[in-house]
């Protein structure tokens, strides 16, 4: 929560990696001094000064970035941070391995947060042990604030409200269309795969957190109608077009649902989510379908055995560290549709969203999408009923984050279908 005497507004932590440097660089570009008091943040002073140079070379609007240093295996120097911040912006993968000192020090310190996370089980770990704790010392733990998963998240709460204002009633389902993109991923993204098939493998509460749709929710509301994510080729209700898994399903959907219940189930204890890969209509996008269902299944059969998942890291896997330059991240692009279908008081409605940017999703957009969640929470910019807990981009942030990616050329509409 906001304190003036706090020195930072905003701490890019991890800042020398590939998601922190475009985060980093992104924020210098968009705000000057006056408006963003920003530090970068990590481990090595060396390589963070000479991050410093680059950033300052890049702008004509800062002389200087302050430099915060400490590291995840010393608490201390993180509760030293948290205390001098008003939101801690982190970009430090696996989440797994290094997430938890972070978000601790941060509850303890009633310091505002938000991350990149898609490690479910690790989100299903600081729900159980630090939600009371934040929302008592009103500190806002927002997970999940970049491609995982802000356009999904975020894109149903723009199809909800719409439908509540246009209908008086909600979207009893919405479905969740990866409809088109390209862009890479970095050794840290596959690292933090590795770690959540590892965590699966090895932990029972991890398994459940991947099994339950529902593993997000609160305690008590772990259960409901709504059987999961799509695993096999299925022609679209909606659309009636063939559709493949999203490997994205497992870490949204159940992002979507807490965002329900924490909410206090505006859109229904009957509210059912899904995303998909559309593939097309015809043999040709059931063959398509098919073949992405079934590449999916066989990279996450292989990541399963120790063995092989080990393999992988070692010898394909790129590096933590290693990932697009800053030309390929400003070259990608991506669009999501969000298709709600409802009942209101005039009979059956559709309400569509499109959410989209021309820039990789993963990190030219996806630093966009951080660096903005951490201004909201740091301006109080923020459409939500609360002060403190383990939050969501829609509960913890809501229409506002929409609002100003629109305003950094992101496509963020809503109307009916």
């Amino acid at each position: 929560m906001s304190n003036a005497d706090r020195k930072h507004d905003v701490v890019v932590w991890g800042a020398t990696g590939v998601a922190g440097r475009f985060a980093a660089e992104y924020l210098t570009e968009r705000y000057d001094p006056e408006a963003l008091s920003l530090a970068v943040g990590g481990r090595s002073r060396e390589r963070l000064d000479a991050l410093v140079d680059d950033l300052t070379r890049r702008s004509d609007a800062w002389d200087d970035v302050p430099v915060v240093v400490g590291d995840a295996t010393d608490p201390e120097s993180l509760r030293a941070i948290a205390r001098d911040t008003e939101v801690v912006c982190t970009t430090v993968g696996p989440y797994t391995a290094y997430g938890t000192p972070l978000v601790e020090a941060c509850v303890e310190t009633g310091t505002d947060y938000c991350d990149l996370t898609g490690e479910v089980n690790w989100v299903r770990e600081t729900v159980d042990r630090f939600h009371e704790a934040a929302v008592e010392n009103e500190a806002r733990i927002v997970h999940s604030c970049g491609f995982d998963s802000v356009p999904a998240d975020i894109g149903t709460l723009l199809v909800q409200s719409f439908a509540a204002e246009a209908h008086g009633a909600p979207c009893e389902s919405v479905r969740i269309y990866l409809d088109g993109g390209s862009g890479s991923v970095s050794g840290g993204t596959l690292a933090s795969f590795g770690e959540l098939f590892e965590a699966a493998a090895t932990d029972p509460l991890a398994r459940e957190a991947l099994r339950n749709p529902y593993s997000l929710a609160p305690r008590g509301e772990r259960s409901g109608v709504d059987p999961g994510e799509q695993r096999w080729p299925r022609r679209d209700p909606l659309r009636g077009e063939w559709t493949a898994p999203s490997p994205m399903a497992p870490v949204n959907e159940r992002v979507v649902r807490r965002s329900n219940a924490l909410l206090g189930y505006p859109w229904g204890r009957e509210f059912k989510c899904g995303e998909v890969v559309p593939t097309g209509s015809g043999p040709v996008g059931a063959a398509t379908a098919t073949a992405a269902a079934g590449g999916l299944g066989l990279f996450s059969a292989a990541m399963s055995v120790g063995p092989v998942r080990d393999a992988l890291r070692r010898y394909v896997f790129p590096d933590p560290g290693e990932g697009p330059t800053r030309e390929e991240a400003e070259a990608g692009s991506f669009l999501i549709r969000v298709l709600g279908r409802g009942t209101g008081a005039d009979g059956p409605f559709t309400v569509e969203a499109e959410f989209g940017a021309d820039r990789d999703p993963g990190y030219g957009a996806t630093a966009r999408m951080l660096g903005e969640s951490a201004v909201c929470l740091a301006r109080d910019d923020v459409d939500s009923p609360f002060d403190g807990g383990v939050l969501t981009p829609a509960s913890g942030i809501g229409i506002p984050l929409a609002e100003r990616l629109r305003d950094v050329g992101f496509t963020a509409a809503v109307g009916e279908s």
